[in-house]
């Protein structure tokens, strides 16, 4: 009857080291992964002002400036979340690849708002009209009252809003 009392107080001994060992291992896990957060966040606010004090500098449309911030913002917080995650421990490799075939996935079932979106940052950057030119493409005219990320929306001369897809008008002919 001692003898397995002795032997369950060294079971319960070894058990509770055991758990002390490993609660410490995780504690500094988490506080690693913590700190990479917090650096990570002060990274992504430094590199986000520095790149809207450059777009501010420069002389780009509005719409570009928007859509490199968000952008920026949005690929270095995933890469942040994947960084954390690694911080962790979990294997970032196959995170990665599951990110990969996720947007793979998401890819072919936005294949036509993805083609707009192209078709947004090819007029942006390539800038074939701009806000305020009279153009005739798809059928229809008027004058560009604003070039979104995704349509371009024209007023005619009858005074209409017409919202025509950027997908068409950058692969279509166009008349400015």
């Amino acid at each position: 009857m001692i003898v397995t009392a002795i032997d369950l107080s060294h079971g319960l001994e070894g058990i509770l080291n055991s758990l002390m060992t490993q609660g410490a291992a995780l504690g500094w896990t988490l506080i690693k992964a913590f700190l990479v957060f917090i650096v990570g966040r002060l990274l992504i606010n430094l590199v986000n002002k520095l790149i809207k004090r450059v777009l501010l500098k420069r002389d780009i449309d509005p719409s570009v400036k928007t859509f490199v911030g968000s952008l920026v913002n949005v690929v270095l917080t995933i890469l942040l979340i994947i960084s954390v995650v690694g911080a962790l421990g979990v294997q970032t490799t196959s995170f990665a690849a599951l990110l990969a075939s996720a947007g793979v996935a998401v890819g072919m079932a936005l294949s036509g708002t993805l083609q707009n979106f192209a078709g947004g940052v090819m007029i942006l950057l390539f800038k074939p009209y701009k806000v305020g030119d009279f153009i005739e493409a798809q059928g229809y005219s008027g004058t560009v009252k604003e070039i979104q990320i995704f349509n371009t929306i024209l007023n005619t001369p009858d005074n209409k809003t017409i919202i025509i897809p950027n997908g068409g008008l950058s692969t279509g002919s166009l008349n400015n």
